[in-house]
């Protein structure tokens, strides 16, 4: 018999949710993490995001060249200059799912935008949306709140065409939210640089580029460039390159204004056709990764109908664009190496340094192979999952996604770790010590030190970033002198020879409790002194003792607690770099030996 508790199923409990209830209930579905603006993928920049596509999409099919953004506060306002919203329309395309002319590829052949689902996912989590729409001298204003329209209004205008769209978003689902205008300015850059001639302002300051993706690799490079930068455009593909002195290589990917951090189809072919078109030009047959140490490259490629690998939507799948992608690329640098003869030297150079380099290590790397056959992926101090970046989905769950390398400091944190962990997506790998500090070190270095070695083993990016075995690295040390430093190192050694997976977005610091703040009944994690405080006025209010407890290393954490750390409720911070030009200075400057200069530089600027 049925406790009197137990709620009985039936027809009453099945219920309906409208699309926008659906997104307000989900919304993660809609636009990926809700964050508070201090990582620049939590949602109130992908909201932004969505607002700016249309406005990038008018203006591909050609109209409008500017695109306004202003942000006071907390309230974002878009305004574009092209064909403005069809006044009758108004309401449905930016409340009704599935409404819009993004499904009409005469209307927009290469949309940007989430075919008709964005600027209603800015709607529902905003509680206050207000669209405004200027065509031909009229204009329709619509006021909504929490999704819900509250009014609208038809009025003659003196305005040029286009749309104006004003929201706040919910604070509610975005708590204590903040804009960091860093990471809209990044946006707006890299916005600029997909659209040579569009003209993007930010609170008046303006964002252009004239030359495209020509101008990016300018900007990332500087004064690295070992030869001019080889550009090519046409209407449904750009691409552009050049050769630095670093290590490894570093590309940017794009599909229709969509940056796929982790590549695809378009990406590989752009890299076969680099590849077959120095060989066709010297008439050698040089490896790829000779080829390519050292460039720095991007490409853009417009299709209609894309398809992306994973739920991430950051990796491109589409099998039939290789081919022409791979000519297209083959042609143009045959052609400008043999126009431009001086270039083409200092090209070849580059190639036959960097096949130099790896013949005078491969010693040391035959003796590293001969060890890795024999611990084969058993490597010392890694305890794997069963899951990895780039397996098939089981039962439609994308597990290789949620793959995760944990890199703990010392026995004790890794042992509350390992008890804890899901052991599907999240390995552990246990560092002996302080690593090398890789800065102004060969590459032959990785394959002398133990456990740099091994880390790049358990990694699998030896020979090609695409055989990644975890979409995140996590970076999991104590927050005292020692782990910051352990910290540092081994950022620093991904930013020298592996710089593609920071730029990719794949590495985190693994952020955990400072304190404890509980008494008989209630318990607080605390990550700052301010969650600290909020939680002691809270148990205070119970009238009971409060016991505060901090953590000085993750080993003090019980294996109990650890696991809603690593679990559901992780708190991951990204490790980005704007600029690749950013890198060299600012190694040099924290891990070089400029002991002096930096000591001054600490005693001048500690709190």
């Amino acid at each position: 018999m049925a406790k009197e508790t137990d709620i009985e199923y039936d027809e009453s409990t099945i219920s309906s949710l409208d699309a926008l209830e659906h997104i307000r209930k989900r919304p993660g579905m809609y636009i990926g993490r809700l964050g508070d603006g201090s990582n620049p993928n939590d949602g109130i920049y992908v909201l932004v995001k969505e607002v700016i596509d249309n406005g990038i999409d008018e203006f591909i099919m050609g109209h409008g060249r500017r695109i306004d953004v202003q942000i006071e506060d907390k309230t974002v306002s878009v305004r574009d200059y092209g064909r403005g919203i069809p006044l009758g329309k108004l309401v449905d395309c930016v409340s009704k799912m599935n409404t819009g002319a993004k499904y009409n590829s005469d209307v927009f052949q290469f949309s940007v935008g989430l075919n008709g689902v964005g600027t209603k996912a800015v709607n529902a989590l905003s509680k206050s949306f207000i669209a405004i729409a200027y065509r031909e001298g009229k204009c329709k204003k619509a006021v909504f709140e929490y999704g819900r329209l509250v009014s609208e209004i038809d009025d003659d205008t003196t305005e040029k065409n286009g749309t104006l769209i004003t929201f706040i978003p919910d604070d509610e689902l975005f708590p204590k939210f903040d804009y960091k205008m860093e990471y809209v300015e990044h946006r707006l850059n890299m916005y600029a640089f997909l659209n040579s001639g569009l003209s993007l302002y930010l609170n008046d300051e303006r964002y252009y580029s004239k030359n495209g993706l020509q101008d990016l690799i300018e900007q990332e490079t500087e004064d690295d460039k070992i030869y001019n930068i080889i550009h090519y455009k046409d209407s449904t593909l750009e691409f552009a390159l050049t050769h630095t002195s670093n290590y490894g290589e570093t590309n940017f990917s794009f599909v229709n204004g969509q940056y796929t951090n982790d590549g695809g189809t378009h990406l590989s072919a752009f890299r076969e056709g680099i590849l077959k078109a120095i060989n066709e030009f010297s008439d050698k047959s040089y490896q790829g990764s000779d080829v390519r140490d050292g460039m720095a490259g991007a490409i853009v490629v417009k299709i209609q109908e894309p398809i992306f690998e994973s739920q991430t939507k950051n990796k491109l799948g589409n099998s039939d664009i290789r081919g022409w992608i791979v000519n297209i690329v083959r042609k143009a640098i045959v052609d400008y190496l043999h126009k431009n003869l001086e270039e083409a030297d200092l090209f070849l150079n580059k190639v036959i340094q960097s096949e130099k380099l790896r013949k005078e290590i491969q010693a040391v790397k035959k003796n590293s192979k001969n060890k890795a056959k024999s611990m084969s992926l058993k490597i010392p101090k890694l305890k794997d999952c069963k899951y990895h970046l780039g397996d098939k989905p089981v039962k439609n769950i994308d597990y290789g996604s949620k793959t995760m390398l944990f890199l703990t400091e010392g026995q004790s944190a890794a042992g509350s770790m390992v008890s804890c962990r899901d052991v599907f997506t999240q390995a552990i790998f246990s560092l002996k010590g302080k690593p090398l500090n890789c800065f102004g070190e060969k590459i032959d270095k990785v394959y002398k030190n133990e456990e740099l070695y091994y880390i790049m083993q358990a990694l699998n990016i030896e020979d090609d970033m695409d055989n990644l075995r975890y979409n995140k690295i996590v970076i999991a040390t104590d927050s005292d002198v020692d782990g910051l430093h352990i910290r540092n190192l081994l950022i620093t050694y991904f930013l020298t020879y592996f710089e593609s997976l920071v730029l990719r977005g794949h590495i985190f610091i693994l952020e955990t409790p400072l304190f404890r703040v509980r008494n008989k009944t209630k318990t607080y994690y605390c990550y700052d002194e301010r969650e600290k405080d909020e939680a002691i006025l809270k148990l205070n209010k119970t009238g009971k003792g409060v016991e505060i407890t901090r953590f000085k290393g993750l080993g003090e954490i019980s294996p109990s607690e650890f696991g809603q750390f690593i679990g559901d409720d992780i708190r991951l911070l990204s490790v980005t770099v704007e600029n690749m030009r950013d890198v060299s200075p600012m190694l040099s400057f924290y891990m070089g030996k400029n002991t002096l200069e930096r000591k001054k530089h600490i005693m001048d600027n500690l709190i």
